[in-house]
């Protein structure tokens, strides 16, 4: 259907109270609601974290009885099931809103259409469809989690011009600059998990964590190390639970015993999955990931880790910082080597392209264009 534009101006409004929780509604998505009645908002609301009400709730509980024949802008589908919190199609139905706009269907099975056919079932005029690229978006790794079954994979790296990641002697600290740096702990809190092969581990012993003064009660992502052959260090600071997230090690039955028993007695989960000697298998520890309720994944490296995934046809999303700065060195030392798609016009592009400056620094992050999200 045609939406006229006041629809447009209010579902612009939910989503952009929706995005004020970015990073911080897992394992729900971001929800924004505006309730309209005679040109004017009546109550607006937002998802804040889960166990908390949902958006359409918190509208209706400030709006009281002026929701009564008021229309309804929510981003997705209102929920239709009992969980933490009552359903929302119910509080809707009970508080008299007359229209209800939505940009997208809900992908959770426990939803998926049957809040749309409540609301219409008790005479709801609902509307499907507005901003849905924009909403899509929004929430694409809750998106790619329920329609896929896997993680949103979100591939980060930082080279220099010439294309490295480090120079000849391995040392990479820092090719970006501080700015730069400082953004990358803003996606850290944007997703639900942080991931780095054992090889960045060694070499540069990360914690992995978000560092920000004012993302102190930000929810802290996990952090999964790929490690086939067990060679995380005991001591090693993505194994410090101090402000951090929880630790999971994906590693294969060539590691020791011994190692795996140490890393469980340290804290950290272990997931034993299929893989070589030297190398998981990525779509294996994905469906580990998806059975962990982990919906997005920010891949920081190494080259090993990153060839991988988009030789497993694994990343959605690519983040890259690009440098003014030239290193020379070996070909090895580029981000995805060892893999290599044969003529140009087979390369992966991407699109919804987004170019950063931070100072001297060029940041370019777009979706990998097949990627199954409207």
């Amino acid at each position: 259907m045609k939406f006229s534009a006041e629809d447009r101006k209010w579902m612009r409004w939910a989503l952009d109270l929706a995005a004020k929780a970015l990073g911080q509604t897992r394992p729900n998505p971001c929800v924004g609601a505006v309730l309209v009645k005679n040109g004017a908002v009546v109550a607006q609301g937002f998802h804040k974290r889960a166990g908390l009400p949902h958006a359409e709730a918190v509208a209706l509980r400030r709006a009281g009885p002026a929701a009564h024949g008021a229309t309804l802008y929510a981003n997705l589908e209102p929920c239709c099931h009992h969980g933490r919190t009552p359903p929302c199609a119910d509080y809707i139905i009970r508080a008299g809103v007359r229209r209800v706009v939505i940009s997208l269907r809900d992908p959770n099975p426990l939803v998926a259409g049957h809040g749309i056919k409540r609301l219409r079932t008790a005479g709801i005029k609902v509307n499907v469809g507005l901003l849905a690229h924009e909403a899509a978006l929004l929430n694409e790794p809750f998106l790619t989690f329920h329609r896929l079954g896997r993680p949103l994979f979100v591939a980060k790296w930082a080279m220099t011009l010439d294309g490295r990641m480090s120079s000849i002697t391995g040392d990479s600290r820092w090719i970006s600059n501080e700015r730069s740096r400082r953004y990358v702990h803003e996606l850290r809190a944007r997703y639900d998990a942080v991931m780095v092969g054992v090889g960045t581990v060694v070499a540069d012993n990360p914690r992995l964590n978000v560092r920000l003064p004012e993302r102190r009660k930000a929810i802290q992502p996990t952090r999964i190390i790929v490690d086939a052959s067990g060679r995380t260090p005991l001591d090693a600071n993505c194994l410090d639970s101090t402000n951090a997230g929880p630790t999971i090690l994906a590693t294969t039955s060539g590691a020791r015993k011994k190692w795996i028993e140490q890393m469980r007695r340290q804290g950290a989960t272990v997931l034993v999955v299929r893989g070589a000697k030297t190398l998981v298998d990525l779509t294996a520890l994905a469906r580990e990931l998806h059975r962990l309720d982990i919906q997005s994944v920010l891949v920081e490296g190494g080259r090993r880790i990153l060839t991988s995934l988009f030789a497993a046809g694994l990343a959605d999303r690519v983040v890259v910082f690009l440098a003014p700065k030239i290193v020379g060195g070996r070909a090895e030392r580029h981000p995805v080597h060892g893999w290599a798609i044969r003529r140009m016009s087979d390369a992966i592009s991407l699109d919804n392209i987004t170019i950063l400056h931070f100072g001297t620094d060029v940041c370019v992050e777009g979706r990998v264009a097949r990627a199954s999200c409207p």
